[in-house]
């Protein structure tokens, strides 16, 4: 009398996969686990000097225009003709200058396109405008 075994008849034809899913979530976990930690260690520190290193981006130019069209300039008033003046001196000692324009919502939009222009007619093709967040959703202008 033959003994029949398990092997004889009984080929696994499926893979097991759910030890695979289960090292690939632990690596996954601890890949997670260890990337907070090392983005946010900061250590305090005061860095040396040398006279190589690249400095800070500078301040961009702020340029405002209040309700009454009064010009400011780096927050001192100004005239169009010192704006223009200011804003040329500016350009030149940037490699990259930026400006940041903020005017007051009743200023005409043809005060605001004048600033633009005379930013750029000067050089300073980047800039950003200075907007204040909504108290709410809901609330209109």
């Amino acid at each position: 009398m033959a003994s029949r075994t398990p092997l004889d008849d009984d080929i696994i034809t499926d893979i097991n996969i759910t030890p695979l899913v289960d090292i690939v979530l632990v690596l996954l976990i601890i890949l997670m686990v260890t990337s907070n930690y090392i983005s946010s260690q900061s250590i305090p520190m005061e860095l040396p000097a040398a006279s190589t290193a690249e400095a800070v981006p500078p301040e961009p130019l702020t340029v405002s225009i209040d309700a009454d069209g009064q010009l400011f300039v780096q927050a001192e008033e100004a005239t169009w003709e010192e704006l223009s003046t200011r804003a040329q001196a500016f350009a030149e000692s940037q490699s990259e200058p930026r400006a940041v324009i903020a005017a007051d919502h009743s200023v005409s939009h043809g005060q605001f396109i004048r600033i633009v222009d005379l930013l750029r007619e000067v050089g300073i093709t980047r800039y950003a405008i200075n907007v204040a967040a909504r108290e709410s959703e809901n609330q209109g202008s």
